[in-house]
């Protein structure tokens, strides 16, 4: 299903003239509405300002990098749920790692060919604006110590809210929808990126151990070679 262009804002954060033109130049010509900046603290202003779906966020910029940015973006509570992909002539598996453990969604190397990036950004909005799935038909996921509200994206551990990533949320919701069951990489993969988002291998190791970080460590554990399950 295709989705509406002009429905959806993005920000593109870059500190070269010549590739801000270059894609806002295709992304405007598919519909999107598209802001830009050339540093960190002017995407950030910029952001807070208009609320993008998406940011494109170089990683080597001026003054604040593009980690950096993406670390103070997720402070901000009303650009929580802003997908954010990193952009960058940077391939190195540390670099990816560090984008993904900053709270980035996607990481797309330069250069790409304008066909590839709209397919790229189409598929990450289709994504973050999907509904979470109701595996168990009701509003919410109770496992023992753990509470999932899907519809204000907020986990309740004994008592205490937890506000998480839509990432984040989509996984624990996907491992506490069974209890037990070990569920792949490839399962995980394909239901909480889908099959168009090209992610590194290192992708869920990192949201694992966010996630372990926020609910403790005795619920998820690690089936070596396989994949995760959820534990009561």
């Amino acid at each position: 299903m295709e989705i509406e262009t002009n429905k959806y804002k993005i920000l593109i954060v870059d500190d070269e003239p010549d590739i801000l033109e270059f894609i806002n130049y295709n992304l405007k010509r598919e519909g999107f509405k598209v802001y830009q900046a050339s540093n960190g603290k002017e995407a950030i202003a910029t952001a807070i300002k208009k609320i993008p779906d998406l940011i494109l966020l170089d990683i080597m910029l001026p003054e604040m990098d593009g980690i950096e940015t993406c670390e103070e973006i997720r402070k901000i509570p009303s650009l929580f749920h802003t997908t954010i992909a990193f952009l960058t002539a940077r391939g190195e598996d540390y670099s990816q790692i560090a984008g993904f453990e900053a709270g980035g969604d996607d990481y797309i190397t330069k250069p790409i060919k304008p066909k590839v990036l709209i397919s790229r950004i189409k598929a990450l909005l289709k994504r973050s604006h999907a509904p979470v799935p109701n595996y168990d038909k009701k509003s919410g996921s109770t496992s023992d110590d753990i509470y999932m509200d899907r519809e204000r994206f907020i986990v309740v551990k004994k008592g205490k809210e937890l506000e998480l990533p839509k990432k984040e949320f989509e996984l624990l919701n996907l491992l506490i929808s069974k209890p037990g069951k070990v569920f792949t990489r490839e399962e995980i993969f394909h239901t909480v990126w889908g099959d168009k988002i090209i992610v590194g291998d290192r992708t869920i190791d990192v949201h694992i151990r966010k996630l372990r970080e926020k609910i403790g460590d005795d619920f998820i554990h690690t089936v070596k070679g396989v994949g995760y399950k959820f534990i009561n």
